[in-house]
């Protein structure tokens, strides 16, 4: 049992969202939260909200299975680079030095330990 939450064009570059998420990668939910909550990192505060609605789709999908029996865990998160603004500075003669202000796209699946899993080969 599985439940996917995305978020789109967060305004962070991926480089440094990804160290956020490397922190919670395999985490039981519950650890999960306790990391982020006290990460000072301005992405955890996108992640712990991109959690809390994983967790929340999860609820919804089985609504006859208790949360604390469930166990869940973050079983993937990926983030890959969004789009880029371009932007112009200033520099010396005249010229301008090109800045890109990225963004990025982070998609995160929670997992029920508890549920069998099929392995097919």
């Amino acid at each position: 049992m599985e439940a996917v939450a995305k978020l789109n064009n967060i305004p962070t570059s991926p480089q440094k969202m990804r160290i956020v998420v490397d922190m919670i990668r395999g985490q039981k939910v519950t650890k999960a939260l306790g990391i982020l909550k006290y990460e000072p990192k301005v992405g955890a505060r996108h992640v712990e909200k991109l959690l809390l609605s994983a967790i929340a789709n999860w609820q919804n999908k089985n609504e006859d299975v208790k949360l604390e029996d469930a166990d869940l865990y973050v079983k993937t998160v990926t983030v890959d680079g969004g789009s880029s603004l371009k932007r112009l500075r200033p520099a010396p003669q005249g010229r301008g030095h090109r800045i890109l202000k990225r963004s990025n796209h982070i998609t995160l699946v929670v997992a029920s330990a508890t549920a069998p899993t099929v392995i097919s080969e």
